[in-house]
């Protein structure tokens, strides 16, 4: 139980900041921001942590609740954390998603933009992602039910479910299975919540990760213990496309292959359709796969994507948009932002596996890609070939370093800027050479308003903003997706 006094009563939630969290301000003019409160909340808060001029907390009762508050259609929304926006309505998500890009510009970048379009929301607010990644552990997250604990409250949210407390301890309920297979908790490295249902992705994603679970514990496959660094069955990855193919990678911590056969031929047993089935072995202390080598046990190693016109050859490595559907979206909304007529030089700078540069090369003259990660332009380079695209190039470089003068002599000035940064936004330097260049037309993808932002006060030196549009890919996350086009200005 909270303690009065760490309690502020009747706080009312006007907005939404970083990560979802809801803004709200107590009667002396303390800003708080508090997990699990939607705008037009009134809320009792648990205060966690206070600082000078702002404190952070989770909603303890709802007092009065928005009307944009909506019943989450997760059973594990209260826990998970992945899916933040649930409890509040999808009108209401894009109205304050397209506040928080127009504060962005307007507030942080102090920018003139000639148009704001309306948000282009989802199609399918569910089953959206085609790729998720799921965990195996001996720790799973023990839900209250599970536990010597109160029930708890309907009117409780955010990121302290009941049940933290005895799950953080080391007694547990005698007969608990502690296996699970789903997301890591927030916060805790170690702790799965078992998912048996995860709306996030179409079937047969759901089948398919708890027939993995269930031939695991048949099997008595030992699940990953991630603070001793021991045990068999490490991670999950389903890939889905909109072809219909599926791509199963399984991550495994010793190369056991009497093992790792039995259990591969029992999942492929049944599910006989999965396109591909990969497997890796990882003996590292982190989870990450981009650096292991890649074992292809069935299929042919990679499934085929289909944007529009662009064929998409992924495999467990690939970097591509995770909801298709909204990708190729976005990647309209870039191409009528570019008004290529055919004959431009475009630069695609973060460009990755090349995707927004190859949808763009049919309606362009050339269009050279740069990226840092060198698996992601083999991929672009694969595609290329796949698709018959003849008028492309690929660099691997950091942008800042690539883009220099004697680049651009050798691939000719561009006549549009692509650029899709990561969240932390263009390098300075990078932007600096961008002015230096000139191009009279730049179009920012951005995943992040507040550094696209920065970025563009720095490139409003010599370019105006015509118009921005906001694409939401992630429904139900505070995260944001925004198109900017520049102009440069006329001297």
């Amino acid at each position: 139980m909270a303690k009065k006094h760490s309690i502020l009563p009747d706080i009312t939630i006007h907005g939404i900041a970083d990560r979802g969290k809801g803004v709200g301000r107590s009667a002396d003019g303390l800003t708080i921001f508090v997990t699990g409160a939607v705008p037009g909340d009134v809320v009792d808060v648990f205060i966690q942590k206070k600082k000078s001029g702002f404190a952070e907390g989770v909603v303890d009762r709802i007092v009065v609740p928005s009307v944009d508050r909506t019943a989450a259609f997760c059973e594990h929304f209260s826990v998970c954390g992945g899916c933040k926006w649930q409890n509040l309505s999808y009108e209401a998500q894009l109205r304050h998603k397209q506040q928080v890009v127009e504060d962005a510009l307007l507030r942080i970048g102090k920018i003139k933009v000639g148009e704001f379009l309306p948000i282009l929301g989802a199609q399918e607010t569910t089953y959206y992602r085609n790729k998720l990644e799921f965990g195996f552990s001996n720790r799973r997250w023990l839900l209250p039910g599970e536990l010597n604990a109160p029930p708890p409250n309907p009117n409780e949210a955010g990121d302290t479910a009941p049940g933290d407390a005895a799950n953080a301890s080391s007694a547990l309920p005698p007969g608990v299975e502690l296996s699970g297979l789903g997301f890591h908790k927030a916060g805790f490295f170690d702790k799965i919540i078992d998912i048996h249902h995860c709306w996030l992705q179409a079937d047969p994603s759901n089948d398919l990760r708890n027939t993995c679970r269930a031939i695991a514990l048949e099997q008595e496959l030992e699940f990953y213990d991630p603070r001793r660094h021991k045990g068999f069955l490490r991670n999950l990855m389903v890939r889905l496309t909109t072809t219909g193919e599926c791509m199963l990678l399984v991550s495994v911590a010793r190369n056991d292959q009497k093992a790792i056969t039995r259990y591969l031929d029992a999942i492929l047993e049944k599910f006989p359709q999965l396109t591909t089935l990969v497997y890796c072995v990882n003996t590292k202390l982190n989870d990450a796969m981009f650096d292991l080598d890649m074992i292809t046990y069935h299929g042919k190693g990679f499934v085929v994507e289909q944007l529009g016109e662009l064929k998409c050859k992924i495999g467990p490595k690939s970097f591509f948009q995770t909801n298709s559907v909204q990708g190729k979206r976005l990647y309209d909304i870039t191409a009528q932002f570019a008004g290529l007529t055919g004959q431009e030089n475009v630069y695609d700078l973060y460009t990755g596996t090349g995707s927004i540069a190859l949808y763009l090369a049919r309606h362009c003259r050339q269009v050279v890609g740069i990226e840092e990660i060198p698996e992601a332009i083999a991929d672009a380079e694969e595609n290329m070939r796949l698709n018959g695209i003849t008028n492309a190039v690929f660099y691997a470089g950091d942008v800042k370093n690539v883009l220099t003068p004697e680049f651009a002599i050798q691939h000719g000035k561009p006549d549009v800027v692509i650029t899709d940064p990561p969240r932390a936004g263009m390098h300075e330097k990078a932007v600096r050479f961008l002015l230096e260049l000139a191009a009279p037309r730049i179009v920012y993808v951005s995943c992040n308003p507040a550094t696209q932002a920065r970025d563009l006060q720095w490139l409003s030196e010599k370019y105006d903003v015509l118009k921005t549009q906001p694409v939401d890919m992630f429904p139900h996350t505070h995260h944001i997706e925004n198109v900017a086009l520049l102009e440069l200005r006329q001297p």
